[in-house]
């Protein structure tokens, strides 16, 4: 049986980048445990792969409390030295207090506006941006929704959360469909921007 295409980026490889690609991203996710899990996860990927990541995604999960923003909202510096001292996860101090610093701003927000989901979203009418590659034939690193939406964050107390970091995310968690047109992912439509 022959392999579907995907899109360039991902790994063929490694099974869990295959099974990432063709499973999560693009999805549009609107669960507030799993969107506080990608701010945390983007924000640890700056600067690496995102395979070194998923790699340690298990580890991240048992060391923030199954991504319960709740509970990290309330860590302490007892918790940041266990974190910094956690082998399965990147013990970079800068990553670790802003993963802490986001869960507090994530909860205001959650207490703002009902949900993450409902904040996010919002900035897309509440409905996945489909990209025309028409215009290009690569994804860009940013755009002009990632900027203000990282400025909007920034102003709420988000750390380490960039125009590129937030459009990683808006990848990842499917506020964009950025699948390549060559990948069996990839769903033609009329509404695309």
């Amino acid at each position: 049986m022959m392999e579907p295409k995907r899109c360039a980026w991902c790994d063929l490889k490694s099974k869990l980048y295959v099974d990432y690609h063709d499973k999560e991203w693009g999805v549009p996710c609107r669960d507030d445990r799993k969107l506080f899990e990608f701010i945390v996860l983007e924000g640890a990927q700056a600067g690496l792969s995102w395979l070194t990541i998923l790699n340690k995604r298990e580890a991240y999960k048992k060391a923030f409390d199954n991504f319960n923003y709740d509970k990290v909202s309330l860590y302490d510096s007892s918790d940041l030295e266990r974190l910094l001292n956690d082998p399965g996860i990147v013990r970079n101090k800068l990553k670790i207090k802003s993963a802490i610093t986001n869960a507090i701003a994530f909860k205001n927000i959650v207490f703002t506006y009902g949900s993450f989901s409902n904040y996010i979203w919002g900035f897309v009418n509440y409905k996945p941006i489909k990209r025309d590659w028409s215009k290009d034939n690569f994804a860009p690193a940013s755009t002009s929704l990632s900027s203000l939406i990282s400025q909007d964050m920034r102003k709420k107390g988000f750390k380490f959360f960039g125009p590129t970091i937030c459009y990683a995310f808006m990848q990842a968690m499917g506020l964009v469909d950025d699948h390549e047109p060559s990948c069996y992912k990839f769903s033609p439509t009329k509404e695309r921007v």
